[in-house]
């Protein structure tokens, strides 16, 4: 293990596709929605164990989950729970991490990876990682984990590679011409059958060096932003300055204000069982059915002549179903959703709605 490995796991998002049991005070990476006993962020947490120094894992969050970060993973210190005071999207929270790591290691090399990720295949997915992270120690490349497609889904966004061999060790590797963000469904069929696009899986690897040179040439003003802060990291003067920082940092993703613009961006090609559990229907395809393909979730659930549908109950509930197919039924805290699986991209603006006409409790 290389003592220059870093990973920087982003835990900040809401989840708002996994409402209801995904809530502002309580999102999804820090639940055990697969039943495993362990939450999304702490399987995150060991997974990336086996390729950093626990002291080179930082986990970047929203400060309302700070005491849930610490409960969750008690072996983090203190230092290395990095807290925004607002959302401000990817690109600030990537910014953040790397000029704190600037004053701690300049060689470093550095994962970033969402909190809420099932990997299925972790010991392929941990040989990708190295590979990549060897790849990014040798060249100045920002890459990004792309993962075959099973199927023409709308739900991701799509990378285009070019397919010619640019890194003889690991001829998974290709440049990246186009990124492409969840098309319709005949687009994404198009995608899927010409062979030469990939999921985004929305992790990245690349070092200290490239990453900070990409920021200062394609988002100088949040690069100026965080970079004023080396002399502050690390130190009692870090928080007050993170305030300020992100008082005045404009919201951009990553994908956006970097990789869509530069021109050294190149993706690994790869399958480790991987789906970035974004939607209800991304969890059903991941979850064990029974005879009527139905993934249920719940000691006393009964269901009649019901199909395919996806159901998530209190185990102290009896539930009864009868003639549903194709449906999302979950309840948590009060709040209790039905929805065609079909229509659950509608969900964010569903939730939205909700928030304006019956308040903020119920999100």
């Amino acid at each position: 293990m290389n003592a220059s490995n870093y990973c920087v796991i982003m835990a900040g998002g809401i989840g708002a596709r996994f409402w209801p049991m995904s809530r502002t005070t309580h999102p999804k990476q820090f639940i055990d929605i697969l039943g495993t006993g362990e939450t999304l962020i702490q399987q995150t947490y060991q997974r990336f164990l086996r390729i950093c120094p626990p002291e080179n894992i930082y986990v970047v969050t929203n400060a309302r989950y700070a005491d849930l970060v610490k409960e969750q993973l008690p072996d983090m210190a203190e230092n290395q729970i990095l807290l925004e005071p607002a959302g401000r999207n990817t690109a600030p929270c990537i910014a953040y991490a790397v000029y704190k790591i600037a004053g701690i290691d300049p060689e470093a090399n550095i994962i970033v990876a969402p909190s809420d990720h099932i990997i299925l295949k972790e010991n392929i997915f941990v040989d990708v990682i190295f590979n990549a992270l060897e790849a990014t120690r040798r060249n100045d490349w920002l890459l990004t984990l792309g993962i075959q497609p099973s199927r023409p889904d709308t739900g991701y966004g799509y990378i285009q590679f070019v397919d010619k061999e640019v890194y003889p060790d690991d001829k998974r590797i290709k440049k990246v011409k186009t990124f492409t963000e969840k098309p319709n469904l005949e687009l994404a069929r198009t995608f899927v059958e010409s062979g030469d696009f990939l999921w985004n899986a929305g992790i990245f690897i690349w070092s200290l060096k490239s990453i900070t040179a990409a920021l200062e040439k394609y988002l100088p003003d949040v690069s100026q932003v965080f970079k004023e802060g080396m002399d502050k990291y690390n130190t009692d003067l870090e928080k007050s300055f993170i305030e300020n920082a992100y008082a005045i940092c404009k919201s951009i993703s990553i994908d956006y204000g970097v990789m869509e613009k530069a021109s050294n961006v190149y993706t690994l090609s790869s399958d480790f069982g991987w789906s970035d559990l974004g939607t209800w229907g991304s969890l059903y395809a991941i979850r064990s059915k029974d005879g009527q393909g139905n993934a249920i979730m719940g000691q006393n659930v009964m269901t009649y002549n019901t199909m395919n549908c996806i159901v998530n109950m209190p185990d102290d509930k009896l539930v009864v179903i009868n003639g549903l197919d194709n449906c999302i039924v979950v309840e948590k805290a009060g709040v209790l959703l039905i929805c065609d699986k079909e229509r659950e991209q509608e969900l964010r603006a569903v939730v939205k709605n909700i928030e304006t006409t019956k308040g903020e409790k119920y999100i």
